[in-house]
């Protein structure tokens, strides 16, 4: 009976072990499932607050929506950080947005580059509760004590939205970047965040208007010897400055000044240069005034073939030597080889729509390329189509200039394809620049004397086709072109043409020029936004 009895009770104790040892381990695994969760599931929202008194910086983030920090690991959690009135974001890195045509956009984070952009008259500050330009390495802290999160960057402009540069013209579809993301490093920790920002929205530079500024001109005729003397209408007789003093204000994004100590830096060892025709010669003149600010003996600069400017001469090699870069000017008037051919009994002039012009071989090997075609392109310069435009061995009977432009510009195109290293290489092509002539043409009576102010901002002007055509074919290219959108804005200034100025006193022509410009003048402001892109590719090449 004993031993009977012994028997039955082994299998209740080996059942009630089995269940204790079971119900220990369940508690365990969730115990440790806990434990583990525990310091994401207790963290809470993260409260990003700027104070400008501190020693450490910090930063305040917002939208008009919440954000999310999004951890990247097998897991993810999301935490929003709280909207604060008068925010400013900082620190965002902005990777470069190409649209489908390839026409090249700049972040807002880019074009804001430096407080010193306007440091008179500038629309933004950096006094403590506005908005800062130009301030880096700022860090911002959250409710965590124990990790120490930094971003470098500059910061923005405050709005709902953040702002992206688009440097074409508005009427062409572009790309909006959806997401814009800076990396945070942690210490002590593999994974990083990235702060998504939304609904970006697209910040136009050919869209603003002409404020008058004291702190300008950047340089003086006095200053720059350089100015020939069709550009230089101070020399020439003309007595109201104020055509010197505007400087373009975009609507939602600033244009740095100019820095002519830090543009000869982005171009130290290398070759700027400037193909076009008299209106890139414009430019180019303007440039060359623009970096003499930065230099302190004169010596140092010079034309490498002893050449001094002037119309009748165009090709010029301007060398700095402390910087060791020089600064081109190629003339061609359509970027296509001007030549001729047999007609019947006769040799006409004609235009080799399908021919490089014969100049290109000085273009290459460039760092930075800068392109211009259009003032030439008229009915009257180009004998109304008729017996001029040539392909192979056809001269074309007849053929629209619109037409002849595109084909033209096809060959240019395939040139910079086949020839132009775009990892070596910045390309731009820079818009037409429009003419203000009235009661005629510069060979039929046109003037523009009575003009001493911009046009209202309520103008508008037609875009101009020749601009259409560039857009398009830079969109079909490979090789990365940016498209200098500069015909609006310049549009609106009728007052900036030489007109009788383009001559000395006593001249006995009677011809105004409406189309080129007085330097200094708007060509400067032309080069701003080519600097601000130089310098946006530089920002954008550094690491984070």
């Amino acid at each position: 009976m004993e031993k009977q009895r012994s028997f039955s009770i082994k299998p209740t104790r080996l059942w009630l072990f089995s269940f204790t040892i079971s119900l220990s381990l369940i508690f365990f695994i969730f115990f440790s499932i806990w434990v583990l969760n525990l310091p994401l599931s207790t963290r809470q929202e993260t409260h990003l607050h700027f104070n400008s008194t501190t020693a450490t910086t910090s930063v305040s983030l917002s939208l008009r929506s919440p954000f999310k920090i999004q951890t990247l690991s097998a897991s993810l959690r999301n935490y929003s950080a709280t909207q604060i009135k008068n925010s400013i974001l900082v620190g965002t890195h902005f990777s470069r947005v190409e649209n489908e045509s390839q026409l090249s956009n700049i972040s807002t984070f880019d074009a804001m580059l430096e407080k010193e952009s306007h440091p008179q008259s500038s629309a933004y500050d950096i006094n403590s509760n506005s908005t800062g330009l130009g301030v880096k390495n700022s860090t911002f802290s959250g409710n965590r004590s124990t990790k120490s999160e930094s971003v470098s960057g500059s910061f923005l402009k405050p709005t709902s939205e953040d702002l992206q540069i688009d440097s074409a013209n508005s009427s062409i579809p572009t790309r909006k970047q959806q997401n814009v993301s800076i990396t945070l490093s942690k210490k002590g920790e593999a994974s990083s965040d990235v702060l998504k920002v939304v609904n970006k929205k697209v910040c136009d530079i050919t869209k603003g208007k002409w404020v008058f500024d004291e702190s300008y001109p950047l340089y003086t005729n006095a200053s720059c010897p350089y100015i020939d003397e069709g550009f230089s209408c101070e020399t020439n007789g003309r007595l109201d400055k104020n055509y010197m003093k505007w400087r373009w204000q975009p609507q939602d994004c600033d244009i740095p000044r100019f820095n002519a100590t830090q543009m000869l830096e982005l171009i130290r060892g290398k070759r700027l240069v400037f193909v076009g025709d008299s209106i890139n010669r414009n430019q180019w003149e303007s440039m060359l005034c623009l970096l003499m600010g930065a230099i302190k003996d004169p010596r140092k600069v010079y034309e490498t073939r002893g050449r001094r400017i002037t119309k009748e001469k165009g090709n010029y090699c301007f060398k700095f030597v402390d910087y060791q870069c020089t600064v081109e000017y190629y003339v061609t008037h359509f970027l296509v080889h001007e030549g001729k051919a047999r007609i019947g009994s006769k040799r006409v002039q004609t235009l080799r729509i399908d021919t490089i012009d014969k100049g290109s071989s000085r273009w290459r090997g460039a760092d930075i390329l800068v392109f211009n075609t259009a003032h030439w392109w008229s009915h009257h310069k180009t004998k109304a189509g008729k017996n001029y435009y040539q392909e192979r061995n056809q001269v074309h009977p007849r053929l629209e200039v619109s037409t002849a432009f595109e084909k033209a510009l096809t060959t240019w195109s395939s040139w910079i394809d086949k020839h132009v290293n775009p990892i070596k290489t910045q390309v731009f092509f820079r818009s037409s620049a429009p003419s203000h002539f009235s009661g005629g043409q510069w060979n039929t009576g046109g003037h523009c004397r009575e003009a001493s102010q911009p046009i209202p901002e309520t103008y508008r002007g037609e875009y101009p086709k020749k601009n259409m055509i560039v857009e398009q074919i830079i969109g079909n290219m490979k090789t990365p072109v940016t498209f200098l959108n500069i015909t609006g804005l310049s549009d609106y200034r009728i007052d900036g043409h030489p007109s009788i100025y383009g001559k000395k006193p006593g001249s006995s022509s009677r011809v105004q020029d409406c189309s080129h410009w007085c330097l200094p003048g708007v060509p400067d402001t032309w080069n701003e936004i080519l600097y601000m892109h130089l310098e946006s590719k530089r920002r954008k090449s550094l690491p984070n």
